[in-house]
């Protein structure tokens, strides 16, 4: 019997990571709903939690401990994370538009996106000033900003920060780095007087929401720490080295940080929803947008009819808990709750030297005891998303585990259809035909032809793909029959490969990518053209649309991958089962002369062993399955996985590689083995050369490795001297198994140099010598491992 999982019947899409979402996200974790699917899409992988950001840029908290990690929170929840820009909405066919992969279907659509500065508004600010907004953006611009201060000329006199943005947010900021900053040069031995801030508001005073006992308060901060304040300062033009306002006073600034004028997202100038006046969503009390009741926003991004709110973060926090049930109310076709936001709220607003100020209506106090009280406050937000409960191994939850959960879900369905009356508890307002699949989705499945995938599904998922033009390709998709038929050129002869392996990340784009290219390695390893592909998938049974959708998005991801290359896709075969998978069988071309092969028998005495690519995919992504990787180390993972091979396996031809592979599940040593064998040699290997992925090593010292990494284990006979080397952290990914790997040749060492820097210039930036060919010993073993 198959191990069945329930059918998804409803996507639930959540637009932007801001504070809002990830309290969603926390929630949906504590208490799924049956049959529903989250993905998130976001251009972040860390989003900050604004109330410490004052704190981190002051050098009191470290980057991890700001920042969400929003990939392990979405993997605790069981959602699917997509990393792309969103750049509009079909709000017709219910799609989210994205800037770099197939667009994405919702049945219900939430946006979290935080506001942005409208600086284009403002003559040369767009091209020089730095906005805080978005904030996860500002990072990078901040760390910039760090490294300039530092090593700022002496002979142009004092540095110049100015900050446009009289509100809690240029306040927190100007504070903050000025503090920051004159740490820095105090521990360089530089004077801090070489730096000057400066703030700047078109009001009448800074902080205008708050009180007069607060605004004096920090009015007399400002005058203590000499940052000088200009009110009915409204800047209309941002100049290299200066500011002009439009009442025509000039100001020196080197770097202008923008905290005002906050917008909407453009893309929504397009979707048809309705807007205010800055382009924020207009939503009702349930947080809904006003023309659309699929639609829902909260946050920045969402202007509450009711009454206007502050762009205040702790609007955002609060509104999490009424955006969820909504949410859920929503799906279950439930009446939605409205969100009554409070009058009044305690704002803790910090000077950048471990002070705050408290400030709730007209109340005022400050001293270091407010700044205590509130970094209490924040580490305990913050630790609702840093701590999570153990998660279990996929291989811990049995297949009766999992087929009871399924029939139990069955069961429910079932009440909820035909007993409509009794109070259902997700009843997700399915149509008759809808219904009958959902049953049919976690019915017994059928074995043989009966769990091919549909017709009308497929030919509509691949309907929108273009294979590659190919003229040997004689039958393809271009013309479907029961097979292809490709022509051999003359004088070519075929190379073959197959790979197949199940999903083990939740974005099918990108799974659909990396299948493709791990496909694709033998190919290039040997220095063939690879000339026409066949695919064979399986995907986990569901309602129709959802099959198709998940079908465009994998087969998409795979299609850009094929294409590029010069491979045409001409058939397949596509089934069910009970676990996303997907494989290729390659063709490819060579001369049939065999000039120009590269095998893994050829390594010569005196070569220089070379890898393309860094290694650590088996263990970080054992680690992302117990929600244990960081988010951003598996962005990096997959940013490797993605880059082809094709034009490494160019260079090293060029640069006259005598042998060659693709690394995959057999790891760096195994591999490595499969060449020194028929090549009649030994090997050094240089473990302080090895490139290895960020996170790799944090992941092994946590015990964490691939369920392949036993098997390769026993590999290590192959090494003379592993004693030697067992207690070093790196030692352990000599076995890790790869995942569209880089490539692993020896090449002639008068060449070596100059084809690890053309590999660079190519785009492989951790291509390194990792070794070298030596003869073969008396020893039978044939590695020996240097440090």
């Amino acid at each position: 019997m198959q191990s069945i999982t329930q059918p998804v019947l409803r996507d639930l899409v959540l637009v932007g990571g801001g504070h809002s979402h990830v309290g969603v996200l926390r929630m949906f974790a504590m208490k799924p709903e049956p049959g529903v699917r989250i993905t998130v899409i976001c251009t972040d992988i860390d989003t900050p939690y604004s109330g410490m950001l004052p704190g981190y840029i002051s050098g009191h908290y470290s980057f991890d401990e700001v920042h969400i990690d929003l990939w392990q929170l979405c993997a605790f929840a069981g959602a699917r994370f997509f990393r792309d820009e969103v750049v509009g909405i079909d709000r017709q066919n219910r799609r989210v538009i994205c800037a770099h992969r197939p667009p994405v279907a919702y049945d219900l659509l939430s946006i979290n996106t935080g506001s942005t500065p409208r600086v284009q508004n403002i003559e040369g600010a767009q091209a020089l000033a730095i906005p805080v907004k978005p904030i996860a953006q500002f990072n990078q611009r901040w760390v910039a900003l760090l490294n300039q201060a530092r090593h700022w000329p002496l002979h142009r006199g004092r540095m110049t920060i100015a900050v446009v943005g009289g509100g809690a947010g240029g306040v927190e900021l100007v504070l903050s780095m000025q503090y920051r900053l004159r740490l820095e040069l105090k521990a360089l031995g530089r004077n801090p007087e070489d730096l000057k801030f400066v703030l700047l508001t078109s009001g009448e005073s800074i902080l205008p929401t708050h009180n007069p006992g607060v605004r004096a308060r920090f009015a007399q901060v400002m005058l203590e720490r000499n940052v000088e304040v200009h009110l009915h300062a409204e800047v209309v033009q941002v100049l290299p080295g200066c500011i002009h306002t439009r009442d025509g006073r000039t100001f020196d600034a080197d770097e202008t940080m923008w905290v005002t004028q906050a917008g909407g997202p453009a893309w929504l100038q397009g979707t048809g929803l309705s807007l205010d006046k800055q382009g924020f969503i207009l939503v009702r009390p349930q947080l809904q947008s006003l023309n659309d009741p699929l639609i829902f926003a909260a946050g920045d991004v969402a202007s509450f009819v009711e009454r206007p709110l502050e762009k205040a973060g702790v609007f955002a926090v609060r509104m999490a808990k009424p955006l969820a049930d909504n949410l859920r109310r929503s799906l279950r076709a439930q009446k939605l709750k409205a969100y009554t936001p409070q009058r009044h709220w305690l704002a803790l607003i910090s000077t950048g030297n471990r002070y705050a100020v408290g400030s709730r209506g007209a109340l005022g106090f400050g001293g270091e005891w407010v700044w205590r009280w509130k970094d209490r406050i924040d580490r305990k937000f913050m630790g609702r998303y840093t701590d999570w409960p153990a998660m279990p191994h996929a291989g811990d939850i049995s297949a009766a585990a999992r087929l009871h959960a399924a029939v139990r879900a069955m069961g429910q369905l079932l009440k909820d259809i035909l007993l409509p009356g009794k109070a259902p508890t997700i009843r997700l307002n399915l149509t008759s035909e809808e219904s009958l699949q959902a049953i049919s989705a976690i019915a017994m499945r059928c074995g043989g032809c009966g769990a091919k995938v549909g017709a009308n599904v497929l030919s509509r998922a691949l309907g929108q793909l273009q294979p590659v033009d190919r003229s040997d390709v004689l039958i393809g998709l271009h013309s479907p029959d029961d097979a292809a038929v490709v022509r051999v050129p003359p004088g070519m002869a075929m190379v073959h490969t197959v790979d197949f392996f199940r999903s083990f990340i939740d974005d099918p784009y990108l799974f659909g990518k990396v299948a493709a290219n791990h496909a694709l390695g033998d190919i290039f390893a040997m220095g063939a053209e690879p000339q026409t592909a066949t695919a064979v998938v399986t995907v986990p049974p569901g309602l129709e649309s959802k099959v198709e959708d998940l079908l465009k998005q994998m087969m998409g991801g795979a299609m850009e991958i094929l294409n590029a290359a010069g491979c045409a896709l001409v058939g397949g075969h596509t089934g069910e089962g009970a676990e996303l998978a997907l494989g290729f069988a390659i063709n490819g071309l060579i001369d049939e002369q065999m000039s120009g092969v590269m095998r893994k028998g050829g390594m010569q005495p005196g070569d220089a062993l070379l890898l393309t690519k860094p290694v650590g995919t088996g263990t970080l992504f054992a680690a992302h399955a117990r929600a244990a990787a960081k988010g951003r180390w598996i962005a990096a993972a997959l940013s490797s996985m993605v880059q082809p091979n094709q034009a490494g396996a160019q260079i090293l031809r060029s640069h006259g590689a005598t042998a060659c592979t693709d690394l995959t599940g057999f790891g760096l040593l195994g591999h490595l083995v499969e060449m020194t064998r028929p090549s009649g040699v030994d090997a050094e290997l240089q473990l302080s050369q090895l490139p290895l992925l960020d996170g790799a090593v944090e992941c092994i010292k946590a015990g964490i490795v691939s369920s392949l990494q036993p098997a390769n284990v026993r590999l290590r006979r192959a090494l003379r001297n592993a004693e030697d080397f067992m207690q070093d952290p790196r030692y352990p990914l000599l076995f890790d198994p790869q995942t569209a790997g880089g490539l692993l040749a020896s090449v002639p060492a008068a060449q070596a140099a100059a084809c690890v820097q053309a590999l660079k210039d190519a785009g492989y930036a951790h291509a390194a010598i990792i070794g070298r060919i030596t003869a073969q010993a008396d020893a039978l073993e044939p590695v020996v491992l240097k440090t």
